[in-house]
């Protein structure tokens, strides 16, 4: 749950820890002197095209905001500015808003933190700020978040509550992790000069120096870790084979690190599996709570987050999974109340309630995802594919030769180069490299002339809103490649639509049905491939159903790979989609 403060004093305060958030003088200028000046600011971005910046204890986000306005002063043109911070106890909202609404020279970066501001799930959560800025936000333990952070921070804020009140967060172990997330040279600040402190940094590896504190401190701590040779971050050319959802995706995750891509497709974007006229956005229901359940978490959350900005994407918001089998009731009720998803995330229907809400006279229990969408897949394919370009062919063969890929036709003849290719081409990824995808034929059916009513719904089979209509099916042939539509496939839809909405499968009975086939990627553990094959190859592909869901959060994760970036992926996630895991499992 969101952190109480006590706003009865100049500064808000933490009950929980009794201790200010910022100076009551001023917390701007305060963050400025003990954290921008502390690591050196601007100067050690200088030249500098990728800067990361490390942070413990994210609070009101004033710290971070800072950093951002000097970033958008003194930036390498196109240059990208990453950020993590972890906090345990996160602050709703509205009093995010009233600590920073002190401050109006930050109002165009609060204003957009705020927008994005995170609803409390643990884990990480994608942030995108103005002036090329990423934030990886974890919610949760400081030192789980940190051990599952993949990246290297050039520069630490150090800014806990006072270590006598907060001491957890300035433990010998957790600054170890500091230290050990850090890139060579890394600098550290913080506005205690505690000995515990000053002790365990050192022990790290840190070289510390007190300097001239702010307001009433006398001093603050400046620390540093001894410097490499600055290497350059890689910017290659990026080459996406497919353009679905996965591709579009990518096109989009490269765009936001400053990466040149060009998308290679056979046909038109969102022929295959990414063209029915409307997509559910729903997590895989795991009752497990392990690391499955965690990842269509997070994926849900950036998901829902990403298409809410595309104009006219959705359709619909919330959905139902209904319960089919009796065992569903005691599964939902531990999804209801898994504290993995964020508060009120899913909420138990009762069988009254449900039919209330589907508008049938009759229908079981269910689950209500209330974050839920149902989208039309257009606009979020030419949304996200407009600024990149797009060469039509079809790939047949892949050569790496001098650190560079080539991207060859049928006839062997040159589509481009590049040192990074990214297969998101669904299972003919399978075609282009040994992948463990197999090919789920699924053919959709759909009718403008039938209005749909109720909420959108789940069973085995589905029902959802168009713009102008009705969809529902899907049909689910394993290794049937045809992309014909078939009328014995559109009568097993109508079924399936009986089963779950019998009142809306009689009205549509009669009605003239469109329907489209397409393939869907699947994977004999039913996760999907996002990761590293060989030096400079990638994969995309494999997520079942569920490509609208996984996709954005996903291709973030490929692309940071690509070019040595922060991933918004824990590591446990990270491993669990690597394609490398069934090498992994044989050995």
């Amino acid at each position: 749950m969101t952190e109480p403060l006590d706003w009865s004093g100049p500064a808000p305060r933490s009950s929980r820890f009794d201790d200010i958030y910022f100076s009551p003088e001023d917390g701007l200028a305060e963050s400025r002197a003990v954290f921008l000046e502390g690591c050196d600011l601007p100067s050690a971005w200088a030249g500098r095209d990728r800067f990361v910046v490390g942070e413990l204890g994210f609070g009101t986000g004033l710290n971070l905001l800072a950093l951002v306005e000097l970033w958008s002063a003194t930036r390498v043109p196109g240059a990208r500015l990453h950020m993590v911070s972890v906090e345990a106890h996160p602050l709703s909202r509205a009093d995010g808003m009233r600590a920073l609404g002190r401050w109006a020279e930050l109002e165009p970066f609060s204003r957009a933190l705020l927008a994005a501001w995170p609803e409390p799930r643990p884990g990480f959560h994608r942030i995108e700020l103005p002036e090329d800025a990423i934030l990886d936000l974890w919610i949760g333990d400081a030192a789980e978040g940190l051990t599952a952070w993949e990246g290297a921070a050039d520069a630490w804020f150090l800014d806990g509550f006072a270590p006598a009140r907060n001491p957890a967060m300035w433990s010998p172990e957790l600054l170890a992790l500091v230290a050990a997330r850090s890139a060579p040279g890394a600098r550290a600040a913080s506005f205690t000069v505690a000995g515990g402190v000053r002790r365990g940094l050192q022990a790290a590896g840190f070289e510390i120096a007190k300097r001239p504190g702010f307001g009433a401190k006398r001093e603050r701590l400046e620390a540093w870790l001894s410097p490499a040779e600055p290497r350059p971050a890689p910017r290659p050319r990026v080459a996406i084979v497919g353009a679905g959802i996965a591709g579009a995706s990518l096109a989009r995750a490269c765009r936001a690190l400053g990466l040149s891509a060009t998308v290679v497709e056979a046909d038109a974007p969102g022929t295959g599996a990414s063209g029915n006229p409307a997509a559910l956005v729903m997590p895989r229901l795991d009752a497990g709570g392990g690391a499955v359940a965690a990842l269509h978490a997070q994926a849900l959350d950036r998901a829902v987050q990403l298409y809410r900005e595309v104009p006219g994407a959705v359709i619909a918001e919330g959905a139902l999974q209904l319960e089919v089998q009796p065992r569903d009731a005691g599964r939902f009720d531990r999804l209801a109340a898994w504290d993995g998803f964020a508060p009120g995330a899913f909420e138990r229907l009762d069988a009254k309630a449900t039919a209330a809400a589907l508008d049938e006279a009759g229908a079981p229990g269910c689950l209500a995802c209330g974050a839920g969408l149902v989208v039309e897949p257009g606009p979020i394919l030419n949304t996200w594919l407009a600024e990149t370009p797009t060469v039509r062919a079809e790939v047949a063969g892949l050569e790496r030769g001098d650190g560079v890929w080539r991207l060859t036709d049928a006839e062997g003849g040159l589509i481009l180069e590049a040192e990074v290719v990214c297969l998101a081409s669904g299972p003919a990824a399978a075609r282009l490299a040994d992948l463990p995808l197999r090919a789920v034929r699924g053919q959709a059916s759909w009718t403008e002339a039938v209005a749909f009513s109720g909420a959108p719904a789940a069973w085995g089979g589905y029902a959802v809103p168009l713009k102008r209509g009705v969809l529902f099916g899907a049909t689910h042939d394993r290794d049937d490649w045809s992309l014909e539509s078939r009328t014995d496939d559109d009568e097993h839809n109508r079924g399936l639509l009986a089963q779950g909405r019998p009142r809306l499968a009689e009205r549509i009975a009669g009605t003239a049905l469109e329907s489209r086939a397409s393939l869907r990627a699947a994977t004999p553990d039913h996760l999907p491939l996002a990761g590293r094959l060989e030096e400079g190859l990638f994969v995309l592909s494999g997520f079942g159903g569920r490509g609208f869901t996984l996709a954005p959060v996903l291709a973030e994760h490929v692309a940071a790979l690509a070019v040595e970036a922060p991933s918004p992926l824990p590591r446990v996630l990270a491993a669990a989609v690597d394609p490398g895991r069934y090498d992994r499992r044989t050995r």
